[in-house]
């Protein structure tokens, strides 16, 4: 199985087909923003209309799991999907089949100058260092101080 992750600022599947807005960037904020993920996978012929399960989780430059404010208290950034192909009609045996997926992150608050990582998973899959994919949030910006002889508002 292989799967391909781009960050992007939108994201959305239609007929079949990935489409992505502002693709390939790994740096943003500090200040929460709007952000997707651009999935592609390849799904070997043989494990067609057979379930299987897709994690994605963010974790800090640490290791830890990155959390958000929610209404039980913080909670990891974490999404997981069963999910299922099928194989289309006309597709040559053997073929891969492609599974599009664009998800949707609502703005997070990140700690500004820090590494993050998403890391997905695939049940019954070993895992594979080239299915993360890292950004960094920019450094919190310093307040702007006066200089000397100009007037303090």
């Amino acid at each position: 199985m292989k799967l391909t992750m781009i960050l992007c600022d939108a994201a959305q599947v239609a007929e079949g087909k990935l489409y992505i807005l502002g693709g390939g960037w790994n740096l943003i904020g500090p200040s929460p923003a709007p952000s997707a993920l651009g999935i592609l996978i390849a799904l070997p012929w043989d494990r067609a209309n057979a379930p299987f399960t897709l994690r994605l989780e963010l974790h800090d430059q640490d290791g830890a799991p990155a959390l958000q404010p929610g209404p039980a208290g913080p909670q990891p950034v974490r999404l997981e999907a069963v999910m299922e192909a099928g194989r289309p009609q006309g597709l040559a045996e053997g073929s891969p089949l492609h599974i599009p997926l664009a998800i949707t992150v609502p703005p997070l608050t990140l700690t500004a100058g820090t590494r993050y990582r998403w890391e997905a998973t695939i049940a019954d899959e070993p895992e594979h260092d080239d299915w993360n994919l890292s950004f960094q949030t920019r450094p919190a910006t310093p307040p702007l101080t006066p200089r000397a002889g100009e007037p303090n508002n």
